[in-house]
């Protein structure tokens, strides 16, 4: 739950949020207030002061608009040295080089798969979990149980719906 402490009051969450930002998400607060419309926002990160000339696009950081520029004006000036393929931003570079250097960071716990990308191996986690919630089905195990009454589920989502009826 939220508590508010003295000295909590603008400490910074692990998203980087004060806790006068977390508190007016909870109360509906909106202190943020757009200079052009005058339309108040509960973050700061909701206002978007940097436009884009060209497609209108708002951006709350100076940094994300001119990596956005690169979009318009087809700019790629981080060139890969094996096989000269050019990208926008350099951490599409670093990406694509663990093609060449055959780097594979992202492992995966259950059955040792490499992955070059997070977004691989993210979708890889899937396959797991979707066969162990189908191999439950075969063994009858019900991990899932109920505080109120003790009934057991085999999946989560069964679990939710029970308790509704509590």
């Amino acid at each position: 739950g939220c508590t508010q402490g003295s000295s909590a009051t603008s400490a910074p969450s692990a998203d980087g949020s004060s806790w006068s930002a977390r508190l007016s998400s909870h109360t509906g607060e909106q202190p943020y207030k757009c200079p052009d419309c005058g339309r108040a926002f509960g973050r700061s990160a909701h206002l978007r002061p940097y436009r884009c000339h060209q497609c209108g696009k708002g951006f709350s950081q100076s940094s994300t608009y001119i990596q956005h520029q690169t979009t318009h004006t087809g700019e790629r000036p981080y060139k890969c040295p094996q096989c000269g393929k050019a990208f926008s931003q350099n951490s599409n570079l670093l990406t694509h080089q663990r093609i060449h250097t055959g780097e594979k960071p992202y492992r995966c716990h259950q059955c040792g798969k490499s992955f070059r990308q997070s977004s691989g191996y993210l979708q890889h986690q899937r396959t797991h979990t979707a066969s162990q919630r189908h191999q439950r089905t075969h063994t009858g195990e019900r991990p899932h149980r109920c505080a109120d009454c003790g009934k057991c589920f085999g999946q989560i989502s069964n679990l939710i719906v029970h308790q509704r009826t509590h």
